[in-house]
């Protein structure tokens, strides 16, 4: 029988698929037993298309009754239903409508989105791609809530996100581009803190474990589950960040670039992954800029400069629809054709006629007509689908039995309606663990958290004060203790604010991502508070004690007999915890950790002028009232109270009185004391305040 094989090396990128596949056994040419160049006849109407990795010619067949040689029978193909339309009056997974987004730079207003709209049905796998500034991020930021669209309408399942927003954020899943992830946690300790923070009220530590043992084993990170996140290759620690996201089940799950910085092969494995996870039941839209893996995907988005929709539908039929041979030609056409209007062009294509729900008016339900979806084995060769051994077996079972709906396959998400997140406590516990295990995972910064105070201790001895801070013999004045004091706040305002000042910067991207998951914003900044405020408390109390001890003291203090020391320390240590709280408010202030440095020497230089004892303070119009915002103004002032620093000292040069701040008494102490708590909790409230700000209006009402 003369069999005709017809040769389409570009078929995979430039031919049109059927927009209602019809269901055949797929076949090369050896399968059949024919060789290249022999005819081979179609039915009328029915196109067909098969895709092989290792091959590099496709080939259309259909079954053939004999064949010239005898061959061994092909494996069973398993048939894949195609993604139906979404029926009327049933929601998308995801359905957007007029997304606009604009914002305004020195008087000149920017369309970042520009009427945005397309429907996503159940267990598909979206890419998006443009040129940069076409508005990629802008659209997801816009689709999760994070800097939710000036107009229109973001639906998931038919729920508008903007109303329902603390119940739908739950439901969806976020992988940044950057890993939100403590580098030096190891995977699984990572992914316990995240459960533990995540997972609903009355979850037991059972069922936390279980859920993680699946997801790692799920996406083959079971062997890697006790390394160190730091020491990962990035598409592993891209897995773990996908991980750290499926661990409650999200109905559908976004990704910003996963692949951007990785090799070829890193970006085959990822996108592979996420096959998987969409063959498995799940909606993923993947912003990408690498084209190399489309073929993967069941539908491609292609934004346009302006932030208009320059495409919407499979993604073998695009470049036929730009009438390119490759995407670097389209891209090359967006970046030379500025002023075309491509979102115009596809609207007035039938390619939006087919492909897009807006067309037909179907504004809830999203009615669309959809390709095929692939299997991980179609789109990445034989063998190399996450389970292919599980895969092979069901093969013949699938291939004789109808494949059920993916309302039966599609694993439903288990907080998908409101549910009862973890407690204020339980969240700040489950902080203050995590923090720890940070700080005690990098031995090189616990070694410079323990000697950092001792070295500023032992170089203070360095400074002559024969008398210490008690009174010179002789009747002399001791001119020497108001230096003692400024270098004892001095260091204490170093080790304070040196220990926070990067600490939120830091973790800005794990902050948000944790937030917009349910995380108290109370109780984070609360952990980082007590954790940093104990670290400071006892390097404060290790500097005073090498700072003063071997100094002579005054005999007794204000409130205790026999020693002055305990109330020094005190002030010391409330110096030092202010501070700390003040380099909190600088972490959340900036948005880059650059920033930081140049501020810790800023705050430090303030605290050291404002302080009162390196030149009079009192009694200067502007400059008192100043320096009043200053915790080492008070808890100098608390000190020199405490031995009585007006008394062995005197009035200061060109000053007739002493400081009133320094007063001799418990009510001036008291007060001293008093203002450096009100300054803390005053920092503390505004670093609450400029963490809100960041967030998004959505969450602030969460």
């Amino acid at each position: 029988m003369q069999v005709e094989l017809e040769d389409r090396p570009e078929a995979a990128s430039t031919t049109s698929t059927a927009v209602t596949p019809v269901p055949a056994l797929t076949l090369t040419a050896t399968e059949v037993g024919v060789e290249a160049g022999t005819a081979m006849a179609l039915p009328a109407g029915v196109a067909l298309a098969a895709s092989m990795a290792a091959a590099t010619e496709t080939a259309t067949a259909v079954p053939v009754a004999a064949a010239p040689a005898p061959t061994p029978a092909p494996a069973p193909v398993a048939v894949r239903p195609p993604i139906a339309p979404v029926a009327p009056g049933t929601p998308a997974a995801l359905s957007t409508r007029g997304l606009t987004v604009t914002v305004k730079h020195r008087g000149v207003v920017k369309t970042l989105l520009d009427d945005v709209g397309f429907d996503v049905p159940e267990q598909a796998l979206v890419a998006v791609i443009g040129p940069s500034g076409s508005g990629k991020s802008t659209l997801l930021r816009a689709l999760t809530g994070s800097r939710p669209a000036d107009s229109g309408s973001v639906r998931y399942a038919g729920h508008e996100l903007c109303a329902e927003y603390s119940v739908l954020r739950h439901r969806i899943g976020l992988v940044p581009q950057d890993d939100v992830l403590h580098a030096q946690l190891t995977v699984k300790a990572a992914l316990r803190y995240a459960a533990a923070l995540r997972f609903p009220q009355g979850t037991t530590a059972e069922q936390r474990e279980r859920r993680i043992d699946e997801v790692l084993t799920d996406l083959r990170l079971t062997e890697f589950e006790g390394n160190k996140v730091a020491t990962l290759s990035g598409g592993q620690r891209k897995r773990v960040s996908v991980a750290l996201e499926l661990l409650t089940k999200p109905s559908v799950l976004f990704l910003d670039e996963p692949t951007s910085g990785l090799d070829p092969g890193m970006d085959r494995d990822v996108m592979r992954m996420l096959r998987c996870l969409t063959d498995e039941g799940r909606t993923v839209l993947v912003v990408t800029h690498s084209v190399a893996e489309l073929q993967a995907c069941d539908l491609l988005l292609v934004m346009a400069p302006g932030g208009g929709v320059a495409y919407y539908g499979p993604p073998q039929e695009a470049l036929a629809f730009f009438e390119c041979e490759t995407w670097a030609d389209v891209f090359l056409a967006f970046s030379c054709r500025r002023g075309y209007d491509w979102a115009g062009a596809y609207r007035s294509s039938e390619y939006h006629l087919k492909y897009s729900a807006e067309s037909s008016g179907a504004e809830s339900s999203g009615a669309t007509t959809l390709p095929s979806p692939r299997s991980s084995s179609e789109d990445f060769g034989p063998g190399e689908s996450r389970d292919s051994d599980a895969a092979s077996t069901k093969a013949s079972t699938e291939a004789s039995t109808p494949v059920p709906s993916k309302a039966a396959v599609a694993p439903s998400s288990c907080y998908s309606s409101p549910r009862a997140s973890q407690s204020w406590g339980s969240q700040l516990r489950t902080l203050i663990r995590r923090y720890l295990a940070v700080i005690s995972a990098d031995r090189g910064h616990l070694m410079l958290l323990a000697a950092l105070p001792m070295i500023m201790g032992v170089l203070s001895l360095a400074i002559p004060a024969s008398s210490g801070l008690a009174a010179a013999s002789g009747g002399d004045k001791n001119t020497d203790a108001p230096t003692v004091l400024l270098v004892l706040a001095v260091g204490a305002c170093l080790t304070g604010a040196a220990n926070a000042v990067r600490e939120l910067i830091k973790e800005r991207g794990v902050y948000d991502r944790e937030r917009a998951a349910g995380l108290s914003r109370s109780a984070y900044v609360m952990s980082k508070a007590i954790v940093l405020g104990v670290i400071t408390a006892a390097q404060t109390i290790v500097l005073s004690a090498v700072c003063l001890l071997p100094r002579r003291l005054p005999a007794h203090g204000l409130l205790i007999s026999g020693t002055a020391v305990p109330e020094l320390m005190l002030a010391a240590v409330l110096l030092g915890v202010t501070s700390m709280l003040l380099g909190l408010v600088v972490s959340a202030v900036v948005r880059t950790t650059e920033k930081t440095m140049p501020l810790l020497v800023l705050i430090t230089i303030v605290e050291v002028v404002f302080c009162g004892s390196l030149f009079p303070l009192f009694h200067s119009p502007a400059l008192e009232q100043l320096a009043w915002l200053s915790p080492s103004r008070w808890a100098v002032a608390a000190e020199a109270a405490t031995i009585n620093l007006p008394n062995i000292m005197g009035p200061p040069q060109g000053r007739t009185t002493t400081d009133p701040l320094w007063q001799h008494s418990v009510l001036q102490w008291s007060a001293d004391i008093g203002m450096l708590v009100v300054l803390g909790a005053a920092c503390l409230a505004l670093v609450l305040r400029l963490l809100r700000r960041h967030e998004s209006s959505l969450l602030r009402g969460c």
